[in-house]
């Protein structure tokens, strides 16, 4: 039986974690980390990341291998919870997707249950205010091949939701149409115009989720 939960979370600061400082600064993408936790007091944790630019040699940032333009570079950091990944690292949650792009960082992780879900994104919320909540995916049970998703109908304003509501109700979305865009626009007390925009907002909105 299919289990767990795949989320995937948004930040949109640079100074959330150093690897995005860096790779904004470079403006460049780093799209693969790896983290190892120190094994005794006496030693450091470290993280590595590759990127296609040449960084400002730092204390705590080596370059441990390069090729071509790309080079590795290799981060040492304390045991104190100042990034997401070393939030995610409490729950025992690795990360799956690590992009850091542009000042923004995406993260990919997978959750048990909705119980641990709810105590990861709540830490997360309460460590890092600005996070962005962008898809939950949860695995379907007893059958494979299909994929569940999670609609965030909070991305859709109330005017968005009552367009699309009407339009439903009305059988806009039904073949053959049991009403046209003029028909729900009147029903509205909206032109036509105004409908086909609401709509194709909530729909981009709605579909960035189910895509």
């Amino acid at each position: 039986m299919s289990s767990g939960i795949r989320a995937t979370v948004e930040f949109s600061t640079p100074d959330i974690c150093p690897i995005v400082e860096h790779a904004t600064e470079a403006g460049a993408t780093v799209d693969s980390v790896a983290t190892s936790v120190r094994p005794s007091a006496d030693a450091e944790s470290t993280t590595e990341f590759s990127i296609d630019e040449e960084l400002e040699p730092e204390s705590d940032l080596t370059t441990v291998f390069s090729h071509g333009s790309t080079r590795r570079y290799r981060l040492v950091h304390d045991d104190e919870v100042s990034c997401p990944c070393a939030c995610l690292g409490q729950f025992g949650c690795p990360v799956t997707r690590y992009v850091a792009r542009e000042g923004h960082l995406t993260v990919v992780f997978h959750a048990a249950d909705y119980e641990e879900l709810q105590a990861v994104v709540g830490e997360l919320r309460q460590q890092f205010p600005g996070v962005d909540i962008k898809r939950f995916v949860r695995a379907p049970a007893g059958e494979t091949g299909r994929d569940s998703v999670l609609v965030d109908r909070s991305k859709l304003t109330d005017r968005q939701l009552e367009v699309l509501e009407t339009a439903h109700e009305m059988g806009y979305f039904e073949n053959p149409r049991r009403a046209n865009a003029t028909e729900i626009a009147d029903e509205l007390d909206i032109n036509p115009s105004t409908f086909r925009e609401h709509l194709s907002a909530a729909e981009t909105k709605l579909l960035g989720d189910l895509l």
